[in-house]
């Protein structure tokens, strides 16, 4: 196990005690700590090696995919079972539909820049908004599936009354404030490098992570009120997060020459979230 009993055991009892609305909220700003973490670096480095940065990219397409298999989409067929039994492909399969439908509207929709490209190639409806706010709106897209996922989990854990379900929304919450470390340095970096100061570029780099509370908290909401949706809500995080890392994160790290690191960080980092989950 790669935690002590007694340590999980704390953190379970904790998350009991809280509720699972103020335990999704509670998570939710360890994950956006854990980004304001990494972006804080800003003020000890201006720059950060390409080949590093791709290495971290990977590192969060690969925690990314596997919590979504791991964490959500697994639990989501066991409780489809229950509610359909023989037939829980079905809602699972809905639900991670429409999570990939929902971002790709975002996409297309919220104006946003992905890290390392030109202002010219900023998706979304036009606009004429700073580089800075275009980039962390596509940070703020990426993150949102992530909170989402965080506290969906914990209001499946509070209705099933699921030891499983709530250790998984603990690993997951580990796992996604693992990967946001990174994360953070990577918004925080590129702005200072084109000039911003290294308070402005730390406060856009932690701002992007500000909508995983919100997310979470909605989430644990939508799920408590309406129990018979849980394995489409569940499927539908899935869904999301798998279109952002194949759609935003798989993208940015083929446009240089470290392509070979990136695969390597991503599969470092399914491997830990994929130990998280299984050890917890």
């Amino acid at each position: 196990m790669i935690f002590p009993s007694t340590m999980v055991e704390q953190l379970e009892a904790w998350a009991i005690s809280l509720g699972p609305v103020r335990a999704a909220f509670f998570a939710t700003v360890f994950t956006w700590l854990m980004t304001a973490l990494g972006a804080a670096l800003v003020f000890f480095f201006k720059t950060i090696r390409r080949s590093v940065f791709d290495t971290m990219l990977g590192f969060t397409g690969g925690v990314m995919i596997a919590a979504s298999f791991w964490s959500l989409l697994t639990p989501a067929l066991e409780m489809a079972e229950k509610i359909h039994p023989g037939y829980n492909w079905a809602p699972v399969a809905i639900g991670f539909l429409l999570g990939g439908f929902f971002i790709f509207l975002l996409d297309r929709l919220l104006p946003h820049l992905h890290i390392n490209f030109n202002k010219s190639e900023s998706e979304g409806i036009t606009t004429n908004w700073h580089k800075s706010t275009l980039l962390v709106l596509a940070i703020t897209l990426h993150n949102i599936p992530e909170g989402l996922a965080i506290g969906m989990l914990f209001g499946s854990a509070a209705l099933d009354m699921d030891a499983t379900t709530l250790t998984a929304a603990i690993a997951l919450t580990i796992g996604i404030g693992i990967q946001n470390l990174p994360e953070g340095m990577a918004v925080s970096m590129p702005l200072r490098r084109q000039g911003l100061g290294r308070a402005k570029s730390f406060f856009y780099g932690q701002l992007s992570a500000m909508v995983e509370p919100i997310a979470g908290v909605i989430g644990a909401l939508a799920v408590i009120y309406m129990n018979n949706i849980l394995p489409y809500a569940l499927a539908f995080s899935a869904g999301a997060m798998i279109y952002v890392v194949v759609e935003e994160v798989i993208p940015e790290t083929q446009r240089d020459k470290y392509t070979d690191l990136a695969v390597l960080g991503f599969m470092l980092g399914f491997t830990i979230m994929m130990i998280l989950d299984v050890a917890l």
